[in-house]
């Protein structure tokens, strides 16, 4: 029999399986006594929860009360709890909105005969992980570690479109810092994409552990057939971690060699000068010391005087600039 869902909007879904089908819709008020039949669970999703819905969630499955207090608060890193016999998991979300990172906060309760998603902050819903679950009921038939799994496997593989758009900067950055020293507005983007990284490390890196502590540690309602799916989101957290430590480097790599090539320009730049420099150097001397006004000089009523101190002045410039353009100064 069907009942219809609560009508709060902090109630994503509340369902009722058993043998991987959905049998029933049930309102959060009544999903405490599902979990007493044998070979049924419930599946309850929120999102952003106020704290009277959660203690009547804490009522129906008997929560600790500080896993409770943190997913009402959020605000913390990714981990895994046990108390008494259910899991508290946190996990961290990530999405790029206007090419900022985002980061959004999921907590999971899951205990013999349900699992409690709460999402907070920037995360796409989890329909999709519900929907994918519930079109293999040969995987969702294991139960409350399945569906832990799914959850964990649909919020790292989200990361993976993140560094994907994240890589694409990169290459862009690096393209034009190549061509031409970085300006401000690139300074800017380089800084922001180094921070971003280093936020995205710090909610993947803690999740080796936790992947780490479900597969090979004897924990509540987790059997020993779906360890290996465990296995498997470490391996993409692995992946992830790998990832975001290339994009750190590749960014590193390119300003650094931006700034030798500006480093090596500006050498350019004042060789050229300095070259130039020196050939201005000579008729500058030269009008300079015909320039002084003295009465017996020597070839001032000289009538080939002035083409003969032209012709000078030509002459060591041409050599002066015909040595340099061999040594490469100009």
């Amino acid at each position: 029999m069907s009942v219809a869902l609560p009508s709060s909007s902090c109630v994503v879904a509340s369902a009722v399986y058993r043998d991987g089908c959905r049998i029933a819709d049930v309102p959060v008020s009544e999903a405490g006594a599902w979990t007493a039949r044998p070979g049924h669970f419930v599946w309850i999703g929120l999102h952003e929860p106020d704290e009277a819905l959660l203690m009547e969630v804490k009522r129906q499955f008997s929560l600790h009360e500080l896993a409770v207090e943190d997913a009402l608060h959020a605000h913390q890193r990714p981990k895994v709890e046990v108390y008494g016999e259910s899991l508290f998991m946190v996990l961290r979300t990530a999405r790029l909105e206007q090419d900022e990172l985002v980061l959004g906060e999921t907590h999971i309760f899951a205990g013999t005969g349900y699992v409690v998603t709460v999402r907070h902050g920037a995360s796409t819903t989890y329909s999709p992980v519900r929907a994918r679950c519930e079109s293999a009921p040969q995987l969702l038939k294991h139960g409350e570690d399945f569906v832990v799994y799914a959850v964990m496997d649909y919020v790292v593989d989200c990361y993976f479109p993140v560094l994907d758009q994240m890589g694409g900067v990169v290459e862009e950055l690096e393209t034009s810092m190549m061509a031409r020293p970085p300006g401000t507005a690139e300074i800017e983007r380089i800084h922001q994409l180094r921070r971003d990284l280093e936020r995205l490390r710090r909610v993947a890196a803690p999740l080796l552990e936790v992947c780490s502590r479900l597969e090979r540690f004897d924990l509540p309602m987790i059997d020993a057939d779906i360890r290996p799916y465990y296995r498997d989101v470490q391996d993409h957290v692995i992946r992830v971690n790998e990832q975001i430590g290339s994009l750190r480097e590749l960014l590193s790599f390119a300003f650094e060699t931006s700034m030798i090539l500006a480093a090596a320009r500006q050498n350019d730049v004042t060789r050229k000068l300095a070259a130039w420099a020196a050939i201005l150097a000579v008729p500058t001397a030269i009008a300079g010391l015909y320039g002084m006004n003295f009465e017996h000089m020597p070839e001032l009523h000289w009538r080939y005087g002035y083409p003969a101190v032209l012709a000078v002045i030509t002459v060591v410039c041409v050599g002066l600039y015909v040595r340099f353009k061999r040594t490469g100064w100009l």
